[in-house]
């Protein structure tokens, strides 16, 4: 060991001495629930409960009022929900559905990463919505916290063979690589500890990853779960119709801090390919390398994408080659069209139907005019299939008999749901973060006000003739990418309330980043920016040529000094 890597395991960061002293992640929850004289938890608490799947918030609308009134934050919780590969039953949205009325705040989150989020839950209703969820047969445990996230694939396994085998890799990682602590249990669901048999992470140890770290596998031309983006992406190869193996990429990651040149976007390098027999022991090694050299002293640099640029991509591949006793083999090639979504009806390789229907930043709410929660309990009751989450928070409802379609139309068609005069090509490539008045890290709005912006944009869209082209913008509220707007085509990170940076020039496809272009641009400053460009791509783009391409070949903005790299 370097003189460097010792004093980086002297100087640990606070979360460290946190989950080394938590009891493999009991801490003192328990107790906490418990305090009535507060709607927070303990501070040591607040860290631990991400990984049981929640985080501690408050609503920053009442922040200033109830100040006034010297009277605490409003103290809520979001709740997330593990659903591998994204697919629910109809009786669990309709718990689901419920349980967001009668402990949260009435609405559903479908997020980036395949995932339900409830949001409002006060302290009380904590424990019961866990324990809901988990009768359900769902869970919330590693939805949050220093482990693996939630994996992510094409939600659709009835498109292909190639699909079911890559979503049934997806489901098993998920599994394999939760957390094995029986604190969850004890904490939620009331489980007896057993004396005398302590915990053991087989993988996590007790101090369980430096970061979080998150796995998406997906199949090519469609790069619908942005594979680049997460810490190991497994793109799936396929030879005569069958799936024969991954290109394995690592180090991607898309979040940063402001003013801190040290943190950055990144998307992941292609290393080789590994047989499907052989990608699990691949994934485990790559997670135990990172649980082992990530930096656990510095929070903002702990990401695989930081260990990765530290070391250098060869030391990882040498590294990963050495532990598992054999070397991987080259990428193979392959080739991405899009990162979004195919809308509509899709035949499936059962004979069933799926309809992949646009939610709004993934949000399940009633609108005037726009009843999409009503629609979908509906839809639920009669639906003998099920409900996938996409990564790009739309839904997909799955499964449905050809004789059932024209119900499932009728009922969406009933609440204002289908073919609203509002789905342009734009609004349905948007993508948004919770940001305020949730959000603790946000700095603006980001789901609130993007419809806004994008009912705006849209008048310039229509004038040039460009209102069905797919064009991906995102919004965050801040620069940590929840909604990956450093891979929108018009990208927008939050810096102060009605204030954002603007950037441009990402691929269609997931592969580049875009490259800032204006800095604390104001709505009128947004659109003044954007309309000669608009303008501009309607009259001089080249045939089939993508918002981002244009962009970078009329120089407006340079591409990207990080692409993703393909070792030979």
């Amino acid at each position: 060991m370097t003189m460097e890597e010792q004093l980086e395991k002297q100087r640990l960061s606070d979360d460290e001495y946190i989950k080394e002293r938590s009891d493999f992640l009991r801490g003192t929850i328990k107790e906490s629930l418990k305090n009535p004289l507060t709607g927070a938890l303990h501070p040591d608490d607040v860290k631990l409960i991400k990984y049981h799947g929640s985080y501690q918030q408050h609503d920053r609308d009442l922040e200033s009022e109830r100040k006034r009134q010297k009277l605490e934050p409003l103290y809520q919780f979001m709740v997330r929900v593990r659903v591998p590969g994204g697919i629910t039953r109809p009786d669990q949205w309709l718990i689901l559905d419920e349980l967001s009325d009668k402990y949260g705040n009435g609405t559903m989150k479908l997020t980036t990463r395949q995932s339900f989020q409830f949001h409002g839950i006060l302290k009380r209703g904590l424990k019961p919505t866990i324990k809901a969820i988990n009768d359900a047969l769902l869970s919330t445990i590693a939805t949050c916290g220093d482990v693996n996230r939630n994996v992510m694939c094409n939600p659709n396994p009835h498109q292909s063979q190639i699909h079911e085998e890559v979503y049934e890799m997806a489901a098993r990682m998920s599994e394999y690589f939760t957390p094995k602590t029986t604190a969850y249990h004890e904490i939620w669901l009331d489980k007896e500890k057993v004396s005398g048999t302590p915990d053991f992470e087989p993988l996590y140890h007790e101090t369980y990853l430096p970061r979080k770290f998150k796995i998406a596998l997906t199949i090519p031309p469609r790069n619908d779960i942005d594979v680049f983006a997460n810490d190991l992406g497994l793109i799936a190869i396929e030879e005569n119709n069958e799936l024969i193996g991954f290109n394995v990429c690592v180090g991607g990651g898309l979040g940063s801090t402001f003013g801190e040149k040290a943190t950055y976007a990144r998307l992941g390098d292609v290393i080789g390919f590994v047989p499907k027999d052989r990608i699990m022991e691949v994934a485990e090694t790559v997670i135990a390398i990172q649980r082992d050299y990530g930096n656990r002293a510095d929070r903002r640099n702990s990401r695989l994408k930081y260990t990765i640029d530290k070391r250098g991509l060869e030391w990882f591949v040498t590294e990963l080659n050495t532990r598992i006793g054999w070397e991987i083999e080259s990428p193979r090639a392959f080739r991405f069209d899009t990162n979004g979504d195919r809308y509509g009806w899709l035949k499936g390789t059962n004979g069933k139907w799926f309809y992949t229907l646009f939610v709004e930043h993934g949000r399940v709410k009633d609108e005037e005019g726009y009843e999409l929660k009503k629609a979908l309990r509906e839809v639920a009751l009669v639906l003998n299939g099920d409900f996938r989450l996409t990564g790009n928070q739309n839904l997909i409802i799955g499964n449905v008999e050809e004789a059932d379609k024209m119900l499932i139309e009728h009922i969406l068609t009933q609440h204002g749901v289908l073919n609203h005069p509002k789905l342009t090509g734009l609004r349905l490539s948007s993508m948004a973060c919770v940001a305020l008045n949730t959000c603790g890290l946000a700095f603006a709005e980001s789901e609130r006000y993007l419809p806004s912006l994008i009912d705006k944009l849209d008048v310039i869209m229509r004038k040039n003739g460009l209102e069905t082209d797919e064009i991906n913008i995102r919004m965050t509220g801040c620069p940590n990418g929840c909604a990956r707007a450093s891979l929108g085509e018009i990208g927008f990170v939050g810096r102060a309330v009605g204030r954002y940076n603007l950037y441009l020039g990402a691929s269609h496809n997931g592969d580049r980043l875009n490259t800032l272009y204006k800095e604390m641009l104001s709505e009128e400053a947004i659109i003044e920016a954007l309309e000669p460009i608009l303008t501009a791509y309607a009259q001089e783009r080249e045939p089939q040529e993508h918002f981002g391409d244009f962009v970078i070949r009329k120089k407006i903005v340079e591409a990207t000094d990080r692409p993703v790299r393909i070792l030979a």
